[in-house]
C-alpha cells in the first residue's frame, strides 16, 4: 500500500505527527493509499516556505512567471492518461470525464499565463495641480488554497493558476477524500525543477489541516471550494485575523424548461447535469420547474432519458455514463432526501434505491414529480443522481419559486422567446444563468455565486483580480 507525504519547498517530506488518513476507492470500497494527517506545525512549516519563496517570486516579471506555468501545462498534457486513472480511482468520476479535467487543467494554466502581460494598473485624474495618481495592484502575499473531491485535479489549477501569475505563492490543502491527485500534480513540479515553495501541499482533515490554514495569520488571502457549512468555519477561521475570503460554496441550481421549449434539448442537457460526476457538480441543475402544458411530454422524455443512464465501476468499464458517489455519508444524504420526498407525496417516476449489482456507493438515476417547494429535496443540495420535478403555471411563478433558495450559483431557462429569455436574465437572481444550453462555466467568464453560495469569485479577469490588492500612490511634482 502506497503511504504519501506531504510536499514543502519543493520536496516530498514526512508529516511532524503520526497521524494518518485512508484513502478508499467510492466504487470498490477497497484501500488505495494513506497520506498524514497534518499537525499545525506541518501547516506553518509550508506557510514559512511560501512565505520565503513569495518575496523573490514576485520580482519576476510576469512574462516570466508565465513561463512556469506554460511549462507546467505542457507536463500535465504529456501525463495525462496517468493522472486520469489516479482520479477515477479515488474520486469515481468516468475515466472520459477524468481525461477532459486533466486536459482542462492544462488548458486552464496556459490561459492564466496569458493574463502575465495584461495585468493592468490605473493612472487617476487629481484634484491638486502638479499631483499625478497611481493605482498599483500588487500580490497579497501567501494564499492558502482547500480543495474539495469532485473536480480535485482541476481546482488545483483554479487556485495556484491565478495565485502564481500574479505573484503570490500557495499553500494547498486537498480533500481528504482524494489526495493521491495531488500526489501526482506534486510529482511533476519535482520533474520540472519548479521552483521551490511556490506551490505546497499539506493533506489532513478540514477540522485540522483546513482549520490551521484558514486561521493563520501569515495567510494573505483563503480560498476555499466545497459546502456553505464548511464555508462559514473557514470564514470564521479567517476573521480573527481580518484575512480575505473567496470562497465557492454550494448551488440549488433551478432549471426552467417553458412550453415553447425545444423539449429534447432540455431533457439531454438536464439529464446530462444530473449524471456528470454522478451528480456531484455545485453548478448542475438541482430542480426542473416545467410549465403546466409540457409536462407530461417532457416528464416522459426525461423519465426515459434517465432510464437509460448506466453506472459502474468506471475504472472496469469506460462506456458507463456515470460512476458511483464519493462515500457512504453522501449515499445516506441522497437516500434521506428521496425517501424524505416520497413521504411527503413526491411520485417516483424512476430509480429511487441503491444500484443494483454492484459493491460501493452507486445510486440509480432517479426523477421525482409531483413535488413541491416545501420538500427539502427541493431546498437541499442534493449531489446526486436525482431530479426533482414541479409544474407551473406562467413565468412570474416560475421565476418566483426559482428565486425561492438560500444559494444564488447557476440557473438556466429553456425557451425559444427571446422576451422570455431575456427577462430571465433580468430577474433570475443567480450568479449565472445559461440559456437553452448545460450548466458549466467558461475559463473567461467569471464564476461567482450569491447569497450563500459564495464571497468573490473565480476565472477569467475578475477571478485573476481577486489575487491582487491596490496600492495607490500620489506623487506631487515640485
Amino acid at each position: 500500500m502506497k503511504k504519501f507525504e506531504n510536499f514543502i519547498n519543493g520536496k516530498f517530506v514526512p508529516s511532524n505527527g503520526s497521524g494518518q488518513i485512508n484513502v478508499i476507492n467510492p466504487a470498490t470500497g477497497a484501500l488505495i493509499c494513506t497520506v498524514p494527517d497534518s499537525t499545525d506545525q506541518d501547516v506553518d512549516e509550508a506557510i514559512a516556505a511560501a512565505g520565503s519563496a513569495q518575496r523573490s517570486w514576485e520580482t519576476q516579471p510576469a512574462a516570466v512567471r508565465a513561463r512556469h506555468l506554460k511549462a507546467l501545462a505542457h507536463k500535465i498534457r504529456q501525463n495525462v492518461e496517468p493522472i486520469a486513472r489516479v482520479i477515477t480511482e479515488e474520486q469515481g468520476k468516468t475515466l472520459g470525464l477524468a481525461r477532459v479535467e486533466v486536459e482542462f487543467t492544462a488548458e486552464y494554466l496556459e490561459y492564466m499565463a496569458e493574463w502575465g502581460r495584461r495585468i493592468e494598473g490605473e493612472i487617476i485624474e487629481s484634484d491638486r495641480p502638479g499631483e499625478s495618481i497611481f493605482l498599483f495592484r500588487r500580490p497579497i502575499g501567501v494564499i492558502g488554497g482547500i480543495l474539495p473531491w469532485n473536480f480535485p485535479f482541476f481546482l488545483i489549477a483554479r487556485k495556484a493558476g491565478p495565485a502564481l501569475i500574479t505573484g503570490n505563492t500557495i499553500v494547498i490543502k486537498p480533500s481528504e477524500e482524494t489526495p493521491h491527485n495531488a500526489v501526482k500534480f506534486c510529482e511533476l513540479l519535482v520533474e520540472l525543477d519548479f521552483p521551490p515553495g511556490l506551490i505546497n501541499v499539506v493533506h489532513g482533515r478540514g477540522s485540522g489541516a483546513g482549520h490551521a490554514l484558514a486561521s493563520s495569520p501569515n495567510i494573505g488571502m483563503i480560498n476555499f471550494t466545497g459546502s456553505a457549512d464548511t464555508g462559514s468555519k473557514v470564514m470564521a477561521a479567517a476573521a480573527k485575523n481580518i484575512t480575505k475570503v473567496n470562497l465557492e460554496l454550494g448551488g440549488k441550481a433551478p432549471a426552467i424548461v417553458m412550453a415553447d421549449a425545444d423539449l429534447d434539448l432540455s431533457v439531454k442537457a438536464i439529464k446530462s447535469s444530473r449524471i456528470i460526476n454522478s451528480g456531484q457538480v455545485c453548478n448542475c441543475a438541482e430542480r426542473v420547474y416545467v410549465q403546466s402544458s409540457a409536462a407530461t411530454e417532457f416528464v416522459d422524455k426525461l423519465g426515459l432519458a434517465m432510464r437509460d443512464s448506466r453506472y459502474g465501476d468506471p475504472s472496469l468499464d469506460e462506456t458507463v455514463d456515470y460512476g458511483p458517489l464519493i462515500n457512504e455519508a453522501g449515499y445516506r444524504k441522497v437516500e434521506r432526501l428521496v425517501g424524505s420526498a416520497l413521504k411527503s407525496g413526491a411520485t417516483l417516476l424512476t430509480g429511487g434505491k441503491r444500484g443494483q449489482g454492484t459493491q460501493g456507493y452507486y445510486y440509480e438515476p432517479t426523477v421525482l414529480t409531483g413535488c413541491n417547494q416545501s420538500m427539502d429535496v427541493v431546498r437541499q443540495e442534493i449531489f446526486g443522481p436525482v431530479i426533482p420535478v414541479i409544474e407551473f403555471d406562467d413565468l412570474d411563478e416560475a421565476i418566483a419559486l426559482a428565486n425561492d433558495c438560500e444559494y444564488g450559483l447557476t440557473s438556466s431557462i429553456y425557451t425559444r422567446d427571446l422576451n422570455v429569455a431575456l427577462r430571465a436574465c433580468q430577474e433570475l437572481r443567480f450568479g449565472e444563468t445559461y440559456i437553452n444550453r448545460e450548466n458549466f462555466e467558461a475559463m473567461q467568464g467569471f464564476h461567482a455565486g450569491w447569497r450563500k453560495s459564495g464571497v468573490g469569485g473565480a476565472d477569467g479577469r475578475h477571478g485573476l483580480y481577486e489575487f491582487l490588492q491596490t496600492h495607490v500612490v500620489y506623487m506631487q511634482r515640485y
